[in-house]
């Protein structure tokens, strides 16, 4: 089969494409990607010369474009990871924020049911059902739990799963969401938390945690999300949602002391700013669905997880540290810029 995996050069794509091109020789994967700031293709050099891994840069809200590229590859299942995801850019910027997730979501919908796809996969958020009371530890997300976004991301996400479920009832397209908890692993680009404390601390520069850091996460390794979606994908019932979880919630103040002791640095490196507008307190998945019906069971608990992760990013600080430099971004040049004379 051949698959369309937009963002591919993203975090969470890039994981998958390491998963999926290693574990399918016998697949072809086309990875379209703009390249934005969070796109790194310096995440995917050991899958460059490899038979079933092409890469190709795009626009997934650029019709015309995408329109040619089906009707050329003829694609038999697409995966949306491409999104704008960072809740405070979505505050600074949100039509940005409309532009790519939904109206780049319907985009490749439409190229997808002009050639006839086996299967569309929208990669969502649990961030689309808001938010938990901390008082209420009982209570968790599941695919019923009514959407009630709090952030111009959240909003743009819950308006792309909601064009994907009306393409499957108005158009049959054959469809699938998952909507996953915050995810942490190799290759997260150092705005977010995880590698934003590591790179950080490392440093011995001060760490900004927002608010009183009370806010609750449920913490899921991209490696396991991209064992789910490849479930998902392959084997998972049209037309449903499925949650992606792995109940392992942490506070975001016990994830930087987690950090801090595995690095043996001084939590006075801590400083509390200004909590952002409409930040969610937390968030918790139940994923029994998921469990059940793929049998799918998460590899990482948080404490593995995490001490893997932040190895990886001690093991690899060339990595992180070109991009806070901002030379990762002259590697398509190096890279393709001959090939595209």
């Amino acid at each position: 089969m051949k698959f369309l995996v937009t963002g591919g050069a993203g975090f969470i794509g890039a994981n998958y494409m390491h998963y999926v091109v290693n574990k399918y020789p016998e697949d072809q994967f086309v990875n379209l990607d703009l390249l934005t700031y969070a796109g790194n293709l310096e995440s995917l050099k050991d899958l460059e010369g490899k038979p079933n891994y092409s890469f190709v840069r795009g626009d997934i809200a650029d019709r015309p474009f995408i329109m040619d590229l089906f009707e050329k590859e003829k694609f038999d299942v697409v995966i949306n990871f491409a999104a704008e995801s960072h809740v405070d850019r979505s505050v600074k910027d949100p039509g940005l924020f409309v532009r790519s997730n939904v109206l780049g979501t319907t985009t490749l919908m439409d190229a997808a049911k002009a050639v006839g796809v086996k299967r569309y996969h929208q990669v969502s958020t649990d961030e689309v059902y808001g938010d938990l009371p901390l008082d209420r530890p009982d209570l968790f997300f599941t695919e019923t739990t009514p959407l009630h976004t709090s952030s111009p991301y959240s909003s743009s996400k819950a308006g792309a799963d909601l064009f994907v479920m009306a393409y499957h009832r108005t158009f049959g397209l054959p469809v699938t969401i998952s909507r996953c908890s915050n995810n942490y692993g190799p290759y997260q680009f150092p705005e977010k938390l995880i590698p934003l404390m590591i790179s950080r601390a490392l440093a011995d520069e001060a760490l900004p945690v927002y608010g009183t850091g009370e806010n609750v996460r449920d913490w899921l390794h991209v490696h396991d999300h991209c064992v789910a979606i490849d479930l998902i994908v392959r084997n998972g019932r049209v037309g449903e949602v499925y949650n992606i979880g792995g109940h392992n919630e942490r506070t975001n103040l016990e994830v930087v002391k987690t950090i801090l002791r595995a690095l043996d640095k001084p939590e006075s490196l801590i400083h509390f700013v200004t909590d952002r507008p409409g930040h969610d307190m937390r968030y918790a998945i139940d994923p029994e669905k998921i469990e059940t019906e793929l049998g799918w069971v998460p590899e990482y608990n948080f404490d593995t997880g995490i001490a893997q992760t932040i190895q990886w990013y001690l093991d690899n600080r060339e990595w992180w540290e070109r991009i806070v430099s901002g030379e990762y971004q002259n590697y398509f040049e190096k890279m393709y810029g001959e090939r595209l004379a």
